[in-house]
């Protein structure tokens, strides 16, 4: 696949594209079943519910360490962290040529995975889960610059009342100053400056097989889950080949995967 000159201007002037019924169904449901399993038993290294709304900028920055802590073992999971390595299905996915060409349109550069951030199955457990606030993901990721998206999978139905992704377009082009985001660095919903820029939030649904690739600066937030069906999907992050992670960062702590170029892309 490749996009159109209007699809990826669309990209650049709002910061995500969602491609609809991109990936094969059957290939969502198995990666869906692997998941639950994992998620069952808890195979670390996850991310659970607990404190994650009180931890530190500096532990979001800095910690590489992505096991839970044995306090956390009845906790609800919030994320199966590094499942590259988790699964051939997942690997497979992540590497998926289909969408190689528009991630090189994208970056207008060799795609690299990086495996130090999201690499993740995301969760939103029926009343259990708890909000994401406004933020940018690129806050906590330390690299040369700021070409890098994420590749968000929607594994099952997502929609407003389980958690769907919300954004507000075009946010990823501003420069924001440090008032307007709190000591952990989110989006300060109660501040005067902000409150405009985000009535203009854009909210959609999502249903299985339908993919988001949205900006690392780019805001986003999502609802807790109110319903009583769990909500799973997959993210991973990609970058450029010539933008270049800052060696002793926990950024530089897990391997980068280069893909092939896919020459048919119109970029290269």
């Amino acid at each position: 696949m490749i996009l159109s000159d209007e699809q990826l201007q669309q990209f650049h002037q709002d910061g995500f594209l969602i491609l609809r019924n991109f990936a094969d169904k059957k290939k969502c449901e198995a990666i869906l079943d692997i998941a639950k399993a994992h998620l069952k038993h808890k195979i670390e290294p996850i991310e659970t519910e607990l404190g994650y709304g009180d931890k530190s900028k500096e532990y979001r920055t800095e910690v590489a360490d992505y096991r839970s802590m044995p306090k956390e073992v009845h906790a609800a999971v919030r994320r199966l962290r590094q499942v590259y390595s988790r699964d051939i299905l997942f690997k497979e996915w992540m590497e998926e040529v289909k969408i190689r060409p528009v991630l090189q349109q994208i970056l207008d550069d060799q795609v690299v995975i990086t495996t130090a951030h999201h690499n993740s199955i995301m969760t939103k457990m029926p009343h259990q889960s708890t909000q994401t606030r406004w933020h940018q993901d690129r806050r906590y990721w330390r690299y040369s610059d700021d070409n890098l998206v994420s590749i968000w999978l929607a594994l099952d139905d997502e929609y407003s009342d389980n958690g769907v992704l919300e954004f507000i377009p075009g946010s990823h082009l501003i420069k924001f100053k440090s008032e307007q985001f709190d000591e952990k660095e989110y989006f300060r919903e109660e501040f005067d400056k902000n409150i405009p820029l985000i009535k203009k939030k854009v909210s959609t649904t999502l249903q299985r097989g339908d993919v988001v690739i949205f900006h690392s600066l780019l805001l986003h937030r999502a609802n807790k889950n109110v319903t009583d069906k769990l909500k799973i999907s997959f993210v991973y992050t990609v970058k450029g080949a010539s933008t270049k992670v800052i060696e002793g960062t926990r950024s530089a702590e897990y391997p980068e995967i280069p893909l092939p170029l896919f020459l048919h892309s119109r970029t290269l």
